[in-house]
């Protein structure tokens, strides 16, 4: 049905993609033209210059011609595949002024050690000119356990800032006002849980649920195709993913609950293809569940957000975005029949591509941030996250964020590209490249339809197995020197690397360890022994259970206590090891 969506899109006038009569006749102009350009300054100039390798590829190994022109997209329809901007299908942006109104917002990733050091790097942040919060945590928070459990030993604050309780939290975002700035946290199984701190905490500032802005990624589906941060098997995390969406459409009207993310399916070796139709698939899951609990596509679809890399093909990663913006507005019109226009529109956040940058020769990475930012800007996104040159070696220091950040300042002030809505729109080019990604994302969602959906073909290993082999093949260009690695196998120097490291308060995990021994030994038993009887009766029946985490979390409950009560209800999941 997907695939053959134009099929039932209403399009004024003749049949769509149809061309009529002048059109077969500018066709054949084209065509002549073509021809004779071939003939009389092509072949002469292949004869006297070769070109440098017989096959040209992008970064997904798509093969791409020598040139595109109007005969490559003559079967686009402009009004049924491009339009305006602000304008259905929003192929060309979802604002119709995009940043001449509004800038992006400017969100960089941070978090590591303890909650009061990531506090100071958020603020140092906003002083910089960040105009949103982005929170990183470490593995033992992603995986639910607690800073000072035995699963947790040499973790704390490695990837990220750790939080195991409420006052953690309020540790991490003291002096920050949460009704003024936005923020986005990258969690996933124990999402609902950290969401549920960060609420409680708003509430002790004296800010209503109501009020809060922000993201949580929330995104369980992409933990089994990619990442590999789950907890519990996948019918129960998807029913901790809808108790969020339905709290948040009924609560929480400035939120978005759920991050749909291909970021991390990409970093995991993916093409820009499976980065594309696998994010957008597991959308339409999330949309399936939540329509099956009761809620209305329009009370939730607005408030979907999606986050995708940016990798190093400047056009290849425009045409993604425009792509995707293009494919969710057909959908959620055509076969969710959603009638609000917010539901149609796919707003996004992009991350540069930590996968692309390189420990030899780190100041490249700068180089290869900006383009890929350019890209992302390009290609109209609502938020954006540019590397640091020295994450291939360590956390980034202050100087490389500031860097970082300032790449995206440069490119909102000096480069010019804010400056004109879908600069590339009508590109040759670009417009095939956007069409072809559509048609290829399109026969994904039909393979994944064929297995039954995508929890299945989770089960099945479907996802990780075409992951697998775009990685291994990407892996083989550049170990055979077919695809150029500036710095990895060409153009390589013997020079040490001088950047400085991040070093983080060697004393920071004793005193998480002695704060959460004092919390557990302080809060009113009775309170949190209630609230725990509560979250396992909630999760042993069909109680949304949001509100018992808000309240375990004011009763000083722990994240690795909350979640032991769900690993004793949901289990544990084992991924197969059948691919």
């Amino acid at each position: 049905f997907r695939h053959d969506i134009r099929k039932i899109m209403p399009i004024d006038g003749t049949d769509a993609g149809k061309p009529g009569k002048s059109e077969v006749h500018m066709d054949s102009d084209h065509q002549k033209a073509y021809e004779k350009w071939k003939k009389e300054i092509l072949e002469p100039a292949l004869a006297k210059h070769p070109e440098r390798r017989e096959e040209f590829i992008t970064t997904s190994s798509q093969k791409v011609d020598r040139l595109y022109t109007p005969l490559d997209t003559a079967h686009i329809d402009f009004p049924r595949d491009i339009s305006y901007p602000g304008e259905f299908p929003y192929t060309r942006g979802i604002h119709s002024t995009m940043y001449r109104g509004r800038l992006w917002t400017m969100r960089m990733f941070a978090g590591f050690g303890s909650a009061g050091e990531t506090n100071e790097r958020f603020k140092y942040l906003l002083k910089q000119g960040q105009t949103g919060l982005s929170t990183a945590f470490d593995l033992p928070t992603l995986y639910g356990y607690d800073s000072d459990s035995s699963f947790a030993a040499g973790e704390f604050g490695e990837c990220g800032v750790g939080v195991s309780s409420l006052e953690d939290m309020s540790i991490l975002f003291n002096d920050i006002p949460l009704d003024k700035v936005t923020t986005s946290m990258t969690i996933n199984s124990p999402a609902a849980m950290i969401w549920a701190m960060y609420i409680a905490n708003a509430e002790n500032q004296g800010v209503p649920k109501s009020k809060l802005g922000g993201t949580i990624q929330n995104d369980i589906l992409k933990e089994y195709i990619a990442q590999k941060e789950y907890i519990f098997p996948p019918h129960p995390s998807m029913r901790l993913v809808t108790d969020t969406v339905e709290y948040g459409t009924k609560n929480m009207p400035r939120w978005n609950t759920i991050s749909i993310s291909g970021y991390h399916i990409r970093e995991a070796g993916s093409t820009a293809v499976q980065e594309l139709a696998f994010t957008l698939a597991d959308g339409y899951a999330y949309a399936d569940w939540a329509i099956e609990r009761g809620l209305n596509v329009d009370e939730f679809a607005p408030r979907f957000s999606f986050f995708f890399n940016a990798h190093n093909d400047f056009f290849e990663e425009i045409a993604k975005y425009r792509a995707a913006r293009r494919i969710w507005a057909k959908d959620m019109r055509y076969k969710y029949g959603a009638k609000d226009p917010r539901s149609w529109t796919l707003r996004f956040h992009t991350q540069t591509a930590g996968c692309s940058l390189t420990a030899q020769q780190p100041e490249i990475n700068i180089v290869r941030v900006a383009i890929q930012a350019m890209a992302g800007v390009m290609g109209g996104t609502q938020s954006l996250h540019t590397d640091s040159m020295d994450e291939a070696l360590a956390l980034p220091s202050e100087k490389a964020v500031q860097i970082a950040l300032r790449t995206q300042q440069v490119i909102a002030h000096e480069s010019g590209v804010a400056n004109v809505v879908d600069p590339l729109g009508g590109s040759y080019y670009l417009e095939w490249l956007t069409d072809d990604m559509e048609r290829q994302a399109r026969d994904y969602f039909d393979r994944i339809d064929s297995l039954g959906g995508v929890v299945p073909a989770i089960e099945k290993g479907f996802f990780q197995k075409e992951i697998a082999a775009a990685s291994y093949k990407y892996q083989k260009e550049i170990d055979n020197k077919e695809r150029v690695v500036v710095g990895v196998n060409e153009y390589t120097s013997d020079e040490s690397v001088e950047i400085p490291i991040l070093e983080m308060d060697p004393e920071g995990f004793d005193r998480q360890c002695a704060r959460l021994k004092k919390l557990r030994a302080s809060r009113d038993k009775g309170k949190f022994e209630a609230s725990i009887r509560a979250i396992e009766k909630a999760a042993e029946g069909d109680d949304n259970l949001m509100p018992h985490f808000i309240e375990a979390a004011k009763a000083k409950a722990t994240l690795g206590e909350m979640c032991d009560v769900l690993r004793g209800v949901f289990g544990e999941y084992r991924e197969g090891s059948d691919f």
